[in-house]
């Protein structure tokens, strides 16, 4: 098992163990008599809901990657990681920035392939964008639950 998979597990378990505790207050604060304490209860009831779906749509997002990172593994489609990068071992920016162009043009002359998708996600990760690799790697997983 990998670093991000064990963090990944240990971090889920934990909310989980939280969410647990929540809905156990919630429930001490709705079977209280007084009306502030159940609706307080009722918030911290819906605190535990949302925590849960997002905690839910993650691993679901987080598996749906990695199920085509191995599909593009074994047709020989991941981009390389060959950016220079830091003493500390972040990729130069500046390099990534300049890399991204490829990827970019790639997914403007092939925008229904998800493969070019995922690539420019892993280009936008590179160059410090998470907001829209994540976007990317959704439209990605989109693509290729639709061709499939």
């Amino acid at each position: 098992m990998s670093k991000a998979k064990l963090g990944a597990l240990i971090i889920s378990a934990l909310l989980v163990l939280y969410l647990f505790f929540m809905l156990q207050r919630a429930w001490i604060m709705l079977s209280d008599p007084n009306l502030i304490a159940k609706a307080l209860g009722i918030a911290l009831l819906v605190l535990p809901i949302v925590g849960a779906w997002a905690l839910i749509r993650e691993l679901l997002f987080g598996s749906a990657m990695e199920r085509l990172a191995r599909i593009l593994g074994t047709e020989g489609g991941l981009p390389p990681d060959t950016l220079p990068r830091t003493p500390g071992g972040k990729i130069i920016r500046a390099a990534a920035e300049e890399e991204f162009e490829k990827y970019r043009a790639e997914t403007e002359a092939a925008p229904d392939d998800w493969r070019s998708w995922f690539r420019l996600s892993c280009a936008y990760d590179a160059a410090g964008d998470r907001r829209r690799a994540r976007a990317a790697m959704r439209h990605a997983i989109k693509l290729e639950k639709t061709a499939a």
